[in-house]
């Protein structure tokens, strides 16, 4: 008999539960979605006492965008989630290259535990200044 596993994080919004007055939570793809999210905009040196948590996705939106740019990109987000998410197996990161916004758009597909059904991301990398 297998067991389904159940991935309970607390939502970052705070926001309490309807009817009570406690946090709310979120659970299995969306918990893990919010997870490698938060993995990926984090910096290194960001969080206390665990520096070197998170990426360096920041330091290279400030070089030339380019597709040389968006291969360390997705190398640096196969590299981030494998390291620090265990809950997520990747199937495709793919990274595209928006040179007249000076942005990239990052699309990523990955399978929750044993879920048979994938879970996409969608983010959109641009620096801030």
């Amino acid at each position: 008999m297998a067991l389904n596993k159940v991935y309970k994080d607390l939502d970052l919004r705070f926001l309490p539960q309807p009817g009570k007055k406690d946090i709310s939570f979120s659970y299995d793809e969306q918990a893990v979605s919010r997870s490698i999210r938060n993995l990926l905009l984090t910096g290194y040196f960001e969080r206390p006492f665990q520096p070197l948590l998170g990426s360096q996705i920041d330091k290279l939106l400030f070089e030339p965008v380019s597709p040389l740019t968006a291969s360390i990109l997705q190398d640096e987000i196969i590299r981030t989630i494998n390291n620090y998410e265990p809950r997520a197996t990747i199937v495709d990161v793919a990274v595209n290259v928006y040179a007249d916004q000076n942005s990239y758009n990052v699309s990523l597909i990955f399978y929750v535990g044993n879920n048979t059904s994938p879970t996409a991301v969608n983010l959109i990398l641009k620096r801030a200044r």
